[in-house]
């Protein structure tokens, strides 16, 4: 799927979060790597479900009050009854459902009403994946101890997760993250992501330092820059 560049995430944004990724990183053998996105995915299956259901609930509607249709389409017409066969009645029915799925299908190419309508667990579940994918394209077994850690803000959802390499995950449980992860979407709410994202680097810092403290050798493995895709 592709995404749209963001425009969300200022300069100065960038810059204080790859400020707060360096700073974190002088205490901690971890890396963490920060990245940022408008949307996580563009939905286009909830789109389609909720066209077919519309139009589906008007086939319903229609087959309980034929009447009613069927004398709006006559008074349509200039008020002559018309006596219409099982094929033209048949005909009628699935056009006021194809107009009903078109109409709804249109409305919901605009995504803020699409992300409306779509469950909150369904939006958690394709940030989630989506942060998971980023994560072993650019992240996963890319530091010699296997100490990546991202952070993934998606923007228009108003989510945010992070993934933990493996030596990482095997000593921090997902739970331990909570306090960046509160920090991030609070200021998210408030329109200051970038402030989000760098009080959660700062909080993640502590943590991999109490984990894994900085060792004599320890290159820099990963970008410190804030990636937006």
């Amino acid at each position: 799927m592709a995404l749209r560049k963001i425009s969300h995430v200022s300069a100065a944004d960038h810059q204080s979060v790859t400020a707060a990724v360096a700073a974190a990183e002088n205490h901690t053998s971890g890396e963490i790597v920060t990245i940022v996105t408008d949307l996580s995915d563009d939905y286009n299956d909830i789109a389609l479900s909720w066209a077919t259901m519309i139009a589906f609930l008007a086939l319903s509607v229609v087959a309980v009050f034929p009447d009613f249709y069927l004398g709006m389409i006559d008074r349509a017409l200039g008020g002559w009854d018309h006596d219409w066969s099982p094929s033209e009645y048949l005909g009628l029915i699935f056009l006021f459902m194809g107009g009903k799925w078109l109409g709804t299908w249109l409305l919901l190419k605009w995504m803020p009403l699409r992300l409306m309508l779509t469950p909150k667990h369904i939006k958690m579940r394709r940030v989630r994946a989506r942060a998971i994918d980023l994560f072993k394209v650019g992240t996963e077994s890319k530091t010699v101890g296997r100490t990546g850690v991202l952070l993934y803000l998606s923007m228009r959802e108003h989510r945010a997760e992070i993934v933990a390499d493996e030596a990482i995950a095997g000593k921090v449980a997902p739970e331990v993250w909570g306090d960046a992860m509160i920090a991030l979407i609070d200021k998210l709410r408030e329109g200051r992501p970038g402030e989000g994202m760098a009080e959660a680097v700062r909080q993640m810092g502590v943590v991999l330092a109490e984990h894994f403290p900085k060792g004599s050798e320890n290159p820099n493995e990963l970008p410190d820059r804030l990636i937006e895709i």
